[in-house]
């Protein structure tokens, strides 16, 4: 009876690990598929491709949004007033989306946000964004060095404060 016990024992294990072992495959695998934020390629409003090393030796703000997402458009006056005062700070803001060009096109007429829209030609997901909106923030040397996940009062003293000190 012990036997059948240890036996019984042995085998669950076995079976444990080998489904641990599968669980982290699939976790390497979707994080091998996610692209790396410094290839990553853009399009402006008018087709043109864009890229973050088209910004080297600027700081960038890099906002991922949607014109579905609440939060993120209730962020935009905070951020556009963010934008005014860091811009002497050496700073570019760029709002993403992966939505067509004509709907953003469209979301900056209705708004009036004078921000800098840029079309992101991957998934969210690629770049394991999972909510919106969601902000990379990159050096002057293009090195991503902050991430800020969530609607933010970007024009509050200690976020203009943050972002200042940002080497």
């Amino acid at each position: 009876m012990y036997g059948l016990f240890l036996v019984l024992a042995i085998m669950t294990s076995c079976k444990e690990q080998k489904e641990e072992r599968n669980t982290t495959g699939i976790e390497v695998a979707a994080l091998e598929s996610r692209v790396d934020t410094s290839d990553i390629l853009f399009k402006d409003l008018y087709g043109n491709p864009l890229a973050l090393s088209d910004y080297k030796g600027k700081r960038v703000l890099l906002n991922f949004w949607a014109t579905w997402c609440r939060p993120c458009i209730e962020e935009m006056p905070s951020l556009i007033k963010a934008k005014e005062v860091l811009e002497k700070e050496n700073y570019v803001f760029l709002l993403a989306t992966d939505q067509p060009i004509k709907t953003i096109k469209s979301f900056k007429e209705k708004k009036n946000f004078n921000f800098n829209y840029v079309k992101l030609n991957v998934a969210f997901a690629q770049l394991g964004i999972k909510a919106l909106p969601v902000t990379f923030i990159y050096n002057e040397n293009g090195d991503k060095v902050d991430q800020i996940s969530g609607a933010v009062e970007w024009d509050s003293q200690e976020m203009i404060h943050r972002l200042k000190i940002i080497e």
